[in-house]
């Protein structure tokens, strides 16, 4: 699968961002996706994740009542709606296709990654 992310930017604290991810090349509908993001300086880590139908959704706890993932099948493509960003959310964000139809919070699980957007929130 190869994964088009977009819609990253610059924008204050408090501010809202939608990201976006078109894949192409694969089943998409079959296999979960997620979002994971790297901070500068800091590991690559999990922020949301939902299954191949986008019934079951996972979040990292720094974003749970912030984000919302979701997905559209027949556009082959998953969403990251970010609220009320904060600094702390700055990084590039990565979307990834998984292997199974199952969300997962692990990155091992994820064969597919897409380029990466940055997100800079500033104070």
């Amino acid at each position: 699968v190869q994964l088009q992310a977009s819609g990253g930017g610059s924008v204050q604290a408090g501010g809202s961002l939608r990201l976006s991810c078109e894949a192409s090349g694969g089943a998409f509908s079959s296999v979960a996706m997620g979002w994971f993001r790297q901070a500068p300086g800091k590991e690559r880590a999990f922020v949301a994740a939902v299954n191949s139908n986008g019934g079951t959704t996972y979040y990292a706890g720094s974003v749970k009542g912030r984000f919302a993932i979701s997905r559209d099948n027949a556009r082959n493509t998953v969403y990251l709606q970010m609220n009320n960003l904060t600094p702390g959310d700055t990084a590039v964000y990565f979307c990834a296709a998984s292997t199974i139809a199952v969300a997962t919070t692990t990155s091992s699980e994820y064969a597919d990654w897409g380029q990466g957007t940055l997100v800079t929130v500033s104070s």
